[in-house]
């Protein structure tokens, strides 16, 4: 915004202001009235497009106070979208479908438990089953109360991401978490694909 020149009559009333009142500082000599300073060269003017779905008076979206952490397993997993028969999917849940295979992860490393899951989830596919578990276990809680957290369960939580990568995610339609008389939360069924 530029600055405008005052008129004479504004002039003249801030004259008859600056003539009624005190100084703080009375020592100081008055000088006569300050001339104006020279005026800068106005900047240029950006026009601002309004956003496409803004409208005057909107409120604005609240975002949900949270954190940066990545949410626990169980509900990334619920939030997974559903790529599989709303049927078959309810009757997994209820622990109505029984598995066609079984691995057990338990007492494994990290290292060795990665390839051990392809393999079985490859071999599982090429056989044609079409629903198999896999289980983990629900882990030692190992957290030494260091600065940096330990999640508990190490297993639990990247199996599936594992399923959720290649090669495994060609062949992989629906990951959950395992009914309890199949291992709760330390199993998780996995739907494949049709060969």
């Amino acid at each position: 915004m530029t600055r405008r020149r005052l008129r004479p009559d504004e002039i003249e009333l801030w004259q008859q202001v600056a003539d009624t009142a005190e100084r703080l500082t009375p020592k100081r000599a008055t000088k006569g009235p300050e001339p104006h300073p020279p005026h800068p060269k106005p900047k240029p003017q950006r026009t601002i497009q309004p956003h496409k779905d803004f409208t005057l008076g909107a409120k604005a979206q609240r975002h949900a106070a949270g954190h940066d952490l990545l949410p626990p397993v169980q509900d990334r997993i619920a939030a997974a979208p559903l790529r599989m028969d709303k049927k078959a999917f309810a009757r997994l849940k209820r622990g109505k479908m029984r598995p066609e295979g079984k691995l057990d992860l338990h007492g494994m490393t990290m290292a060795q438990a990665h390839p051990a899951l392809t393999r079985f989830i490859l071999t599982a596919h090429a056989d044609g089953k079409r629903l198999v578990l896999v289980v983990t276990g629900k882990g030692k809680n190992r957290d030494d109360g260091g600065p940096i957290p330990v999640r508990h369960g190490v297993l639990r939580h990247n199996v599936p991401q594992w399923l959720a990568m290649a090669p495994l995610s060609s062949v992989v339609l629906q990951i959950s978490e395992a009914h309890l008389k199949h291992g709760g939360g330390g199993a998780y069924y996995v739907y494949l694909q049709r060969r």
